[in-house]
């Protein structure tokens, strides 16, 4: 494919501009396929800015601790397909086990993230996601009195009219009717000290049901790179949905934590197990 005048950058070019050799760049493209240049004529690779930023990208996820592999596979992958939560974390970590659970299973873990974030975690950054503005606003207090001390908070529902965003208060973002969200549930609280997620999908065919009665395919995590990958989500739908919304609060980029331990991933196993078992004997 002959390059087009946007891929002006030579190999050299890119090895410059991010410090990743020639011969390295060679063996990622040979072994992962990235980064994935255009060929002139003569087969000469040719680069884009964007392929600058995805390498830059790669060398940042590697010093949070990931694999290369991993790095660069997130680094390929455009932010969002789906502009669902849950879809797009699955696809990011597919050892990620969904459990079918009830709503009131649901809430009960909702609500101790909530509450353990607000004993606990120190600046954390929160999202939470309640299909539905009546759904929130039994819990809205209780968001009310985390964003105090957050350093952001953002709720999505189907908001008719979004509140004027005020410090110390949460930042309201309006779901359309035709977006995934309307059927997710979210919680995340990504904190250093405290990193935690709970996302679920709920159920099709169940419009019928009254809301308390509805199931939900679920996963939750505490893994500091899930949780990560759950906030970088929900604030790109932010960006999709209420643009102009990070003005509001001091969100700076954070990089990449390092991965969960296995003594962390074992206890994690087993408590799915637990919930599952709970879950069933109500």
């Amino acid at each position: 494919m002959d390059a087009s005048p946007r891929d002006s950058l030579s190999i050299g070019d890119l090895a410059h501009r991010s410090g990743v050799p020639i011969s390295t760049l060679r063996s990622w493209e040979k072994r992962y396929g990235f980064p994935r240049p255009s060929r002139q004529g003569g087969g000469h690779r040719r680069y884009t800015e964007a392929d600058v930023d995805a390498v830059l990208d790669v060398l940042a996820r590697r010093r949070g601790g990931l694999s290369l592999a991993a790095a660069i596979r997130r680094a390929e992958v455009p932010p969002l397909r789906s502009g669902s939560v849950f879809a797009e974390l699955r696809r990011l970590h597919p050892a990620l086990a969904p459990q079918v659970l009830t709503r009131r299973t649901l809430v009960s873990m909702s609500r101790a993230i909530e509450d353990e974030c607000c004993a606990r975690a120190a600046d954390p950054v929160l999202f939470g996601s309640f299909q539905r503005e009546q759904f929130l606003r039994p819990s809205y207090d209780r968001w009310r009195e985390l964003a105090r001390t957050a350093l952001c908070t953002v709720v999505f529902a189907d908001f008719a009219e979004p509140a004027p965003p005020r410090p110390g208060e949460p930042v309201e973002v309006a779901v359309p009717p035709d977006s995934p969200l309307t059927r997710e549930w979210l919680v995340v609280c990504d904190a250093v000290d405290l990193p935690a997620c709970l996302a679920a999908v709920q159920r099709p065919g169940q419009l019928a049901h009254p809301p308390k009665e509805r199931t939900f395919e679920a996963f939750w995590s505490v893994d500091p790179q899930v949780v990560r990958d759950a906030g970088r989500i929900a604030a790109s739908l932010a960006d999709e949905l209420r643009p102009g919304w990070r003005e509001l609060v001091d969100l700076a980029p954070q990089p990449d934590p390092r991965g969960a331990s296995e003594d962390l991933h074992r206890a994690s196993l087993l408590f799915d197990r637990m919930v599952g078992y709970i879950d069933a004997a109500r």
